[in-house]
């Protein structure tokens, strides 16, 4: 007679197998080698240039975590279908085939756009063209952004958004005098949030900057300041890179 009691969980089995592929197509996958647009708002310049200069993270992502990342990707993906369907018409490749992106100081700073929006129900009375990006958002995060806008809330993806405009001007002309339009899906409730962005253009140049700043810094050997002066501090806290970084004395 079987025991049900002591039977392996069929649920940790699978997960545990499907989270080991993950794991592993994640491993597979090159490290960026580049500072993405994406990044640049990241508020410690230490912690930016760790990542700048592919420095292994103290744990790699868990299975679990890389699971979440997907369906961030899925509701990305839907937000999208959702535009199109209620009349906007939005591009995420150009002719070629390429994504739209942007790449500057010898490809070390690069960026890629969720897409290019050319149209838009009328009543909305948009101009074109303009920058999309599309986040997925728990429910606090989505309503604390609801709540205070992109830029109180969400500053290191204003930066995100400005870096965006800047330099995809380069090729998509009009991307700096058009608001952008910032789109967050509530992942718990699918409430969607939308927020049209005008072009903040003393962010993006604080930003690019920056981003030049830290690679001279990396390429002289000078490692930069924390954030913190403890490690007690919240944001080192989900540091990927605490360990390694609180064990150097400068």
């Amino acid at each position: 007679m079987l025991d049900f009691n002591h039977r392996p969980n069929i649920a940790d089995k699978i997960n545990e197998i499907i989270d080991a592929a993950l794991q592993q197509e994640r491993a597979a996958q090159p490290e960026r080698d580049y500072l993405g647009a994406s990044r640049l708002g990241v508020s410690c310049a230490r912690a930016l240039q760790y990542e700048y200069t592919k420095t292994p993270k103290d744990e790699d992502f868990k299975g679990r975590t890389l699971r979440i990342f997907g369906i961030g990707h899925a509701f990305e993906t839907l937000a999208l279908e959702w535009l199109r369907q209620a009349g906007f018409t939005i591009f995420t490749k150009k002719q070629n085939g390429e994504a739209f992106g942007f790449s500057v100081a010898g490809g070390r700073i690069r960026g890629h756009v969720d897409g290019i929006i050319h149209g838009a129900p009328a009543e909305l009375e948009m101009s074109f063209p303009a920058v999309w990006e599309c986040k997925s958002l728990n429910a606090k995060s989505w309503r604390d952004t609801a709540k205070h806008g992109l830029k109180k809330s969400k500053p290191v993806y204003a930066v995100q958004v400005a870096t965006y405009q800047a330099y995809m001007e380069g090729s998509v002309p009009g991307t700096s005098a058009n608001p952008a339009l910032f789109t967050a899906v509530n992942k718990d409730t699918a409430e969607i949030y939308h927020e049209l962005v005008p072009f903040d253009a003393a962010m993006a140049q604080e930003a690019s900057d920056r981003a030049v700043n830290l690679i001279r810094a990396t390429e002289s050997g000078e490692l930069l300041p924390r954030i913190a002066i403890s490690e007690d501090h919240f944001e080192c806290a989900f540091c990927p890179y605490r360990q390694r970084c609180w064990k150097v004395t400068a």
